[in-house]
């Protein structure tokens, strides 16, 4: 195989906030369904059929003074210093979020100046040659982002980038919605690195946009308590649609890029999958070994987080891919020749996957 540019990861970065908040801390919540009505239910019972159902047991919040941009850039700095990277030499800063800068007590987005630039401004960047910008795709935006890095790096446009997924998405939730249970905070970001070699690197990608009927899955609406009067949006879902799609369409996404790079899904050595549901996770690694004739998909490859850490939409597999290469997950490790599957699905409704070898 002749050699050519590849996106090679050089560096990685998280952060993940201390204030831990567990199921417990609901207890008090009144909680109503979507059409307004009060879920009668005991709040225990409620709580134990959602940890059941997304094996969260608890999640991060960010402190009260830290913003979006704030725990990107903690992620980045983690990822330039761990590395010794110069910031410097970076040609872009792709920020992957959705809700921007929101301080606590509001749902208001803030986003002039970008969370890009506030980034780079924050890291002391000069080199006007530097492009920061901002990527808003659903969950999926940290590896749209990665994506977006890899036809740069290829075209010859760029050498460095630093991929960034930060959110706070307990700034969104609504306390009366049991959905609000899934959500949390963090950030992790990636170092792509231009590099001439054989198959190390990004092998392939594939993303996709399903708006037919899918474009609401996902959405920002009201309180679902009709007492509780605000103007304030919060992140809302039909949940039952969302797994039913995602079962449905994200294995079939993978193995298509799967099939692009050429790799057997038998030589993938872990699948970082979107923390977003740990059953639903589940559901499609198996879906996924299925369609290769395979009964029994062999757990271990699927590292997850979310009992601890919640649904930080863009920043769960940066995060998780930094935890591992730094050795800090228990049980797991990607080492060099390693075969590694990237995938998210999330609001739009989008699905993107990628193909990687360390």
């Amino acid at each position: 195989m002749s050699a050519s540019i590849k996106s090679v990861i050089i560096a990685t970065g998280s952060f993940v906030p201390e204030n831990i908040i567990s199921n417990s801390d609901f207890l008090e919540n009144r909680f109503y369904e979507k059409n307004g009505e009060p879920i009668v239910r005991d709040n225990a019972e409620v709580i134990q059929k959602f940890q059941a159902i997304t094996e969260i047991e608890e999640r991060r919040y960010a402190n009260k003074e830290h913003k979006s941009s704030d725990l990107g850039y903690f992620a980045a700095l983690d990822a330039l210093e761990s590395s010794g990277v110069d910031p410097e030499s970076l040609d872009y800063i792709i920020v992957a979020h959705n809700f921007g800068d929101i301080a606590v007590g509001s749902t208001r987005v803030d986003v002039i100046p970008t969370l890009g630039s506030r980034i780079k401004h924050r890291l002391g960047i000069q080199n006007p040659d530097c492009v920061a910008y901002d990527l808003p795709f659903g969950c999926p935006g940290w590896l749209q982002g990665m994506i977006q890095a890899d036809y740069f790096i290829r075209s010859g446009d760029a050498k460095r980038i630093l991929v960034i997924g930060t959110e706070t998405l307990s700034r969104v939730t609504d306390p009366y919605d049991r959905d609000s249970m899934i959500y949390a905070d963090g950030a992790g970001a990636t170092i792509l690195e231009g590099k001439v070699c054989n198959d190390e690197g990004v092998l392939a990608h594939k993303t996709q946009t399903h708006t037919s009927a899918e474009a609401y899955y996902l959405y920002s609406g009201g309180s679902s308590n009709p007492d509780f009067i605000t103007d304030e949006k919060y992140i809302k879902m039909d949940g039952r649609k969302i797994y039913e799609y995602a079962l449905k369409n994200v294995p079939m996404v993978i193995q298509q890029t799967l099939d692009k790079s050429g790799t057997n899904i038998r030589d993938v050595k872990k699948v970082l999958v979107h923390q977003a549901n740990g059953k639903m996770d589940e559901a499609i690694l198996k879906r996924l070994f299925k369609l290769n004739g395979i009964t029994d998909a062999p757990m271990d490859v699927m590292p997850m987080t979310i009992a601890h850490f919640g649904n930080s939409s863009v920043a769960t597999v940066p995060t998780l891919l930094d935890l591992i290469l730094k050795k800090k997950l228990s049980g797991h490790q990607i080492n060099e020749g390693d075969i590694v599957v990237f995938t998210f699905v999330g609001a739009g409704m989008n699905i993107n996957s990628m193909v990687y070898k360390f």
